[in-house]
């Protein structure tokens, strides 16, 4: 009987192993099918709803709206663009609290695209939430303090959604380099662990 039971959590196992990434990644392609596709149902209904059913809109929509952010890409690219782009930007910063948070989301979508100088400089391990609990954060600034001492700003991600997380500053004395690129360290966030090298950097640590 005990060998029945294992066989058949086996195959269960084998079974979620199978389906949970298919779940997952269908998951993911509707979330990002609603966002992309939110913008342009609103006009899309008034134009299209006498002629064309309403369950093809929101595919419409979609297809409209990453249209219309290629287009926008390549406007951003050029000369004329980043004159306009500038220009909002300045705008905004005049506006109070809409400086912060635009501010604040430009610099966060700059630093998990690359896109900027200011986006995540490199993986390390810190201990973290407690003594002897290990965790991957990523460098976006330094600092010292009134003696002198060197201090690493850090963005530690959450699990399974990277853009989620804390801001601690630590002392770079306490930080083991991972020995990882931000692409791996980011990988092995999303995956749970699942995608983190075999080996890792802490027993230099213990060396110390």
């Amino acid at each position: 009987m005990s060998k029945i039971l294992k066989s058949l959590r086996g195959k269960l196992i084998a079974g979620l192993v199978t389906v949970v990434p298919v779940v997952i990644t269908i998951s993911v392609i509707r979330i990002l099918f609603d966002f992309f596709s939110s913008p342009a149902v609103p006009f899309l209904n008034r134009v299209l709803s006498m002629d064309i059913s309403p369950r093809v809109i929101p595919l419409i929509a979609f297809v409209t709206t990453l249209v219309l952010l290629i287009l926008l890409g390549f406007l951003t690219t050029n000369i004329l663009g980043r004159k306009l782009v500038q220009l909002g930007e300045v705008i905004l910063k005049r506006i109070p609290v809409a400086n912060t948070i635009y501010g604040t989301a430009k610099q966060i979508t700059q630093a998990f695209s690359g896109g900027s100088n200011r986006g995540f400089q490199k993986t390390i391990l810190i201990s973290y939430p407690h003594k002897d609990s290990w965790t991957l954060a990523f460098v976006t600034g330094e600092s010292k303090d009134q003696n002198g001492k060197e201090y690493y700003h850090v963005f530690v991600s959450t699990a399974p959604n990277p853009t989620s997380g804390y801001m601690l500053i630590i002392p770079k004395d306490e930080a083991i380099e991972a020995n990882m690129t931000v692409e791996e360290g980011m990988k092995a966030i999303i995956s749970g662990g699942m995608l983190a090298p075999e080996s890792n950097q802490i027993a230099s640590r213990q060396k110390k």
